[in-house]
């Protein structure tokens, strides 16, 4: 080997360990890691939380539909409930006139 060569082996090898010395202190660098450990559950409890916010306000329209739709059903047999008197007087009036008329005829 000729000496650039020898140089520029060393160089090569500089480099590669100036490499692995800093990916070393990377792994030993325990804050820098949790920072970012703490970045990406931050940034998964967002994505959750927007995720969550969607299926609520969904699950909320869907509530509200049948509440609605119950509603109705309530005020439908409160108007029944409202004309069953009515139409129980209007069957006896008409039950009794029936036996008045009937024992006329009768007599």
């Amino acid at each position: 080997m000729t000496a650039p060569e020898i140089q520029q082996e060393i160089e090569r090898t500089r480099e590669r360990l100036g490499e692995t010395v800093d990916e070393l202190a990377a792994k030993a660098d325990v804050k820098a890691r949790a920072r970012a450990k703490g970045a990406e559950m931050k940034a998964r409890t967002q994505g959750k939380a927007i995720e969550l916010k969607a299926r609520a306000q969904g699950k909320a329209a869907e509530m509200k539909g049948k509440a609605t739709h119950v509603s109705g059903q309530v005020r439908h047999s409160q108007a029944v409930q409202r004309r069953w008197p009515v139409a129980a007087t209007a069957a006896g009036v008409v039950l009794v006139g029936s036996l008045l008329v009937w024992r006329r005829r009768k007599t």
